[in-house]
This record gives C-alpha cells, structure tokens and sequence, in this order.
C-alpha cells in the first residue's frame, strides 16, 4: 500500500529534484536515497513519485516495503517471492532470494520503495538487483556511505522554503474556511523551523482548538508549555502521521547512541541542545570541557567503554547524530559547525533529565569560554559564539548566576561593546546586574563587576553625565564592602579618572589618575598588570592636558618596562606603543609617530593578522599622521582602502568605520576638494543620527566638521549659524568647559570674523581665552591657540584687509 497524498500536498523543489536525479543527466540511475531527518517529507515525496509513476503505466510492479527492520524486508519480500516467482513462503529467507531472483532477470518494468530504512545493515543480502528493467527508491534518516555507490544517487531532503512553508499553511487552514494574517503565518512557519510535519501537527491543532495563528505562536513561545501540549494527540493526528511531533526523532536518538563510539551521541545532542541551532563550531563541543561532561555522562550499556572521552570521539559522536541526520556537520564551513533543528532541540531538552541541567549549561558555558579568545579579531567567529552564549543563557534557568556569575555572562557583554553595539552592550548589562542582584545581592563581587561594565557602557553610548554619577555610586559601595586598597576599587577609581578626563577635565584626570597610580604601587606592586595600566593613564591624561612631551617620555619608560616583563608582542605593550606613537606625533613630530605606526602595523600583521581590529585601528591611525605630515593625498588613498577593509571585517555601523569615513572626508577636505568633504560629511551626519542619536559626541563632532567645510566652499555665514546651533547643544550636552565646547566656541568666532564681523570675533575670542586661561592654563596649545587667534581678529578689527 502506497501512503495516501498528504491533505494540501505541497510541491516543492525537492520534488523537482527527484525527478533530475531519477532522469540522471541523461544516464539511468537505478537507485535514488531520499535522506533527511524526521518530518521534512521523504515518505510524501516516494509516495508522490510512486503514485505518478504508476499512473503513467511506467511501471508493471509496484512494491512498498516498510523498512524499519530485516525482519520488516524479508516478510515483504517473502510475500512477493510467493506472489510473482511462486515461492513457498513458509521459508521467508528462501521465498525473499527467489524474490530477488526474479526481479534481476525479468524483462518486467518494476520500481521497489524501502521507507524508513532504519539501518543499511538491514539490506545485507536484500538489496535489490541491478535491472536495466528496475529502478529502487529509499527513504531514510541515515547518512551513511554504506547507501552510496556508482549506481546510487542520495538526494538530501530538506526543509521546507519560507515560501513554501507559507503557501502551506496558507493551503492547510483554506481547507476548513480559515483565513489569517500573512504575517503571523510566515512567523508561525519560521517558528516551526518550516519543517513539514510540524506545520501539518499545527496547522490540525490550531484548527481543532479554534486557534488563530498568533495565538498559537504565542502558546508554543510559552516555556511552561511542551510540544506534547501543542499537536493533537494520537487520535487526531493529521496525514495517517505515525508519531506526534515530539516522538519523531526518538527512535533516531537510540540508533545515533547505539553507533561507535557507543553512549556518546544522546549527551552529545543534549549539549547542542542548548546552543544555537544555526551553527555550532565544532571546536566547542570537542573543547575539554565537553569531553569531561560526555566522560561523565556517557550512556548507561555503552559497550563496556570507559575511560575519559577523547577529542576524536566527540567528533566521532557528532558524525553518529550527522548520520542518523538529527544534526548537519558543515565541515565545509570556517570552524566546522553543527546545526541542529531547533524542534530536534526543543524536543531533547524537553526529555533531559532534571539531575544533568546545570552540570549541562556550565559545561557548554565552559566550553565556550574556554574557545572565545580565538574569536579575538574576527567578529563572523564572534558573532557566532555570542549567538550559542545568547541561546546558552536563554536555557540556563540560575544555572549561570548561582553560586556566582560565570564568566560568560561577562563575555557576552564585551562582545557586543567591541562589535560597536555600545547600547546593546548596556542594556544587557542592565538586565544581567537586575538577575545578579536578584539571585545574590547588590554587595556581591559579581554583582559590583557587572554594575562596573553597566557603568563602562553607559559612558560609550555618550550619557557621561550618568556615568560620572553611577561610578561615584559604585566607588562609595566599594569602599564601604570591599575597603580602599582592593583591586576593584583601584580600578574603579581608573575608570573614573578617565572618563573625567574624557567629559572634559584632563587636568583633573591626570591628578586622579597619578593618585591611583601612587596606591596602586604600594598596594599591588610595580609590575602588577593594573599598576601598568595606571601607568598607561597617567601618561595618557599628561598628553591630553597640553604636555604631549612629557607623555611621550612616561610612555618609552613605561614601554621598556612592559617589553621586559611581557614581551614586545603583549596586548599592554601594542597599547604603550600605540600611545608612544600618538604623542609624538602630538609634541610636533609626524614624522616620527609614522615611523612608530609603520613598526607596530608590521608587527601587528605578523601576530594578529590584517583583519584584527588592532590592526585596522593602527593603519587608521598610520594614514592620519601621514597627512598630518603634509601627505593629505597619501592619507586619502590609505583611508580608501582602510575604509573597504572596515566595511568588510566591521560593518559598515561599527564605530570604527564611521570614524574612518570621517577622518576620509576630513583628509579630502585639508586635500583642496571640500566640496567633496561636504558631501562625505552630510552623508556620514545622517548615519551617526541613526545609529548613535543626536547628542552623542560623534554625532556633535561631525557636526561641527560639517558646518567647517561648508563655510570652506564660500558659505562662512551659514557656517555661523551652524556653529551657534551646535553650541547650544554641546552645552547642554557636555558643558560650558568640555573641550568640545571650547572648540565649537573658538569656530563660532572664527567664522563669525570671516563672515565680516572682526569685532564680534574679537570679542567672542577675549571671552573664551579668559574661561580656557582659568580652566587649561596658559601653556595649553588649545589656550596659546585661542590667544593667536584673538590677536589676529583685533588687528583685523583695527586695520581690515582682504581675507
């Protein structure tokens, strides 16, 4: 018996690709494997195949074998030995070779379909013969290369298409009167993982209940819910099914475990079941780690094994799952990956004993942390990895919070900030110090870390104000739990330092940071790898306070120090050259900063490659202080091409990118094209506006570029009013004695002098030397710029000559 045609039977183009495969480019192919996992439609597409082919009289013989077992093969050949060869089918082993006899010499047209082949050892001996007058059909789970082989083709069933999904369900719920909404069916179907038998156990189950399709998407997204409580039951099961959908892959899972190496593949699957159903790296679930869990969770009657679980027979447990096709090994992919369903993986966590849960999640958390420092530099890899902790943390329960934060859960965090993502970095940061705070207690170390990164965040999105305040909350919490000489209060005390230099204080920071520095000697010691870093911000806040040079002297004494306790390719001893290289060039020598850029690009490509961030940020930096040399054409050409680079590792919202465009359209401009930076600039305004808002300090800066190139092109009044509109916002954003606001004053006067008002500028000019006088000091090149530039408007006020 033929299975009847599915209710709605959906044609697709794995039907069309049956049909290529049994044409064979013109050469007959005898025998064609339908393979996929539980629920894609193999059955339906043999039968359809079966059923036409039939119809058309291509066939005298038709034969459906349900080949679930050797048992289930020779019963039926042995009925067919007696039916068509006259065999005495008492003997059933006898009655199935006369059978197989008869159909390798018979001039008769016939095609054999073995469904739901469990195991080909089921066929040892019962393969049909090869005729010219035969054609074979198999449908199967496995994956095995015993089914393959000169005359066999193996089509890959897989799921349906968005499309066809859609056109589906569309088709399921016509046939009983039922209209819905385009958009909830194609979110339903993506739900299901368009899968067909999940959309044909729902589509009978929403249409039983009276369920719309949000309605029932909102059901299934309800945790407290399994997929038993969301199909019909047995009896009212659409399409003769033979399982509800949580029963399908059951009888696969045994199989998978049963393969060599025995015992593996069920713990295996119950790993990958809490990670991310579109790609696994592989080099997680065989970390050390995952073999310690599989060790101690191998199968109960594994054949005796024992012993700890070695790397190649993790592997080998992913290959047993690939198999029994309950999981996709990609080894074509970087980082070989494995994908499993996501019902597959609903289905397995569903039926995961309560007593492996936790041991489960801190495995795989385990695993993935272990495996994230080789995603430094390469955001695809790290994108994928926070995808598996994302989905990780979405099953874990408490398991990751309780006793303590692990550190995954910091992990994450970081990798969102490091891709640009500066608000998503802070908003899951909030939500993780609420599930800290609530599993064990606002004075927790982990719950005083995870308010430090919140803090870090908030700062990044541009919201100093709330930031300076959170870190003065924050310190004061220290100091009371943990006292003024732990680790944790040094750095916060750091990181409030510069983030008061970064809102506009340097020389404020630069006297914190020096007093953390001083405790940080006496409590932690010279070569403690904080006591560096305050080192670092020592020199930093130094430069940026109007003493570029005595900067650059701190950072080569700080550079021999991190060069003989670390080496010369250590992260800390990059970051000291970078700044060694910033503040030379800042003290008057281009020259000499491109000089230090190009040793630490070509030490930067030999250790992290030319695709890490590290490396990018250094040719950024190497292309500007070449056009800070006099080379603005040499610094455009590099940008151009940086900027493809970023655009292709980053993305074209990643912070860095747009500070590239920036710097791009800011050369372009100093190289006597700013029309073209006007341009550039008002294109880069509108993508700051969208990804970084309005009163972020990149967004005022390009501002502030743009309202300078366009008073470049002849238009100095409108460069007037665009300034007055920009300080009315970097005061109120950043405040009457941010540097930013300094500057969009010291531009106003400028440009107000040459729109032909020399008094207003001098004026103008007088009053902001006065506020820089009191707040920078006389010898900081921003106030010895203010006070040139005061002198040449007062004798343009006095004596005007052409500008």
């Amino acid at each position: 018996m033929v299975p009847r045609q599915a209710e709605c039977f959906q044609h697709r183009g794995a039907v069309e690709a049956l049909e290529r495969a049994v044409a064979g480019g013109g050469t007959a192919v005898l025998c064609q494997v339908l393979s996929g996992t539980g629920g894609v439609g193999k059955t339906q597409l043999a039968a359809h195949y079966a059923r036409r082919t039939w119809q058309e009289g291509a066939v005298d013989l038709l034969v459906w074998v349900t080949a679930s077992s050797r048992e289930s093969i020779v019963s039926s050949y042995s009925q067919l030995g007696a039916d068509v060869a006259a065999a005495d089918s008492s003997d059933p082993e006898r009655a199935a070779s006369f059978f197989l006899s008869w159909a390798e010499t018979t001039d008769r047209r016939w095609l054999i379909v073995l469904d739901d082949l469990a195991d080909p050892r089921d066929l040892r001996g019962l393969w049909p013969p090869a005729n010219p007058c035969g054609q074979v059909m198999i449908t199967t789970r496995r994956r095995d290369a015993a089914l393959g082989g000169r005359s066999r083709v193996r089509i890959d069933v897989g799921l349906f298409t968005p499309a066809e999904a859609a056109s589906y369900l569309i088709a399921q719920l016509a046939a009983f009167g039922r209209r819905d909404d385009a958009v909830q069916i194609a979110g339903l179907a993506a739900d299901l993982g368009h899968l067909p038998l999940a959309l044909a156990q729902a589509a009978a189950y929403l249409v039983d209940l009276g369920l719309d399709c949000a309605g029932y998407r909102a059901q299934l997204a309800d945790r407290t819910r399994t997929l038993a409580d969301l199909v019909p039951d047995d009896s009212g099961l659409p399409d003769d099914h033979r399982a509800a959908l949580q029963a399908t892959w059951s009888l696969s899972v045994e199989h998978a475990d049963r393969l060599r190496p025995s015992g593996l593949a069920r713990p295996m699957l119950h790993l990958a079941s809490v990670l991310d159903a579109n790609g696994i790296p592989v080099a997680v679930l065989t970390s050390p780690p995952v073999l310690r869990y599989l060790t101690d969770h191998r199968s109960v009657g594994s054949n005796g094994q024992s012993g700890p679980v070695g790397a190649e027979e993790a592997a080998g447990a992913l290959r047993c799952l690939d198999r029994l096709s309950l999981a996709d090994h990609m080894t074509d992919s970087p980082y070989q990956r494995v994908r499993v369903h996501g019902l597959i993986q609903r289905t397995t966590r569903e039926t995961l004993p309560s007593s492996v849960h936790d041991a489960l999640v801190v495995a795989c958390a385990d695993a993935l942390t272990a495996f994230w420092p080789k995603a430094e530099g390469d955001p695809a890899l790290a994108q994928t990895l926070r995808a598996n902790a994302e989905a990780l943390i979405s099953h874990a329960g408490s398991a990751l919070v309780n006793p303590g934060c692990h550190p995954i859960l910091i992990r994450v965090g970081e990798s969102l900030g490091a891709t640009g993502l500066a608000s998503a970095a802070h908003a899951y940061f909030q939500e993780l110090y609420a599930a800290a705070c609530q599993h064990l207690g606002h004075d927790h170390a982990d719950a005083f870390t995870i308010r430090h990164y919140l803090i870090t965040w908030q700062g990044e999105t541009g919201d100093l104000t709330s930031a300076r305040a959170g870190y003065v909350e924050l310190l004061a919490d220290r100091l009371r739990a943990l006292g003024p000489d732990h680790p944790d209060t040094l750095a916060t005390r750091g990181d409030m330092a510069a983030l008061q230099g970064r809102a506009g204080d340097p020389v404020g920071a630069g006297e914190a940071s020096r007093a953390v520095l001083k405790d940080s000697l006496r409590v932690l010691g010279p070569e403690h790898s904080q006591t560096i870093t305050a080192r670092l911000n020592v020199a930093h806040w130094t430069g940026a306070a109007g003493n570029p040079a005595d900067a650059v002297s701190a950072c080569e004494q700080l550079l021999a120090d991190t060069s003989r306790l670390l080496g010369p390719d250590h992260l800390k001893t990059r970051a000291v050259r970078l700044h060694t290289a910033i503040w030379r060039g800042e003290a008057g020598d281009p020259a000499g900063a491109v000089s230090d850029f190009e040793r630490l690009l070509a030490d930067q490509l030999r250790v992290l490659g030319p695709d890490h961030p590290d490396t990018l940020t250094t040719r950024h930096d190497l292309a500007s202080w070449r056009g800070e040399g006099g080379d603005a054409r040499g610094a455009v050409s590099a940008l151009e091409q940086l900027l493809v680079d970023r655009l292709r590792v980053l993305g074209p919202d990643h912070p860095d990118t747009l500070t590239t465009r920036a710097n791009l359209a800011y050369w372009r401009g100093k190289g006597g094209d700013p029309a073209g930076a006007v341009v550039a600039t008002t294109e880069l305004l509108d993508d700051r506006l969208r990804v970084l808002g309005p009163d972020h300090p990149d967004t005022l800066t390009t501002r502030h570029n743009l309202a300078r190139w366009r008073a470049e092109t002849g238009d100095p009044a409108g460069a007037v009013v665009a300034q007055s509109e920009l300080l009315a916002d970097r005061l109120r954003v950043l405040g009457p004695e941010h540097p930013h606001t300094f500057s969009a004053r010291h531009h106003l006067a400028h440009w107000t002098g040459r729109a032909g008002d020399a008094a207003g500028a001098s004026a103008a000019l007088a009053q902001l030397l006065a506020d820089q006088l009191r707040v920078l000091g006389p010898n900081h090149p921003d106030t010895v710029a203010t006070g040139d530039g005061l002198a040449f408007w007062r004798a343009e006020a006095e004596h005007p000559e052409p500008l």
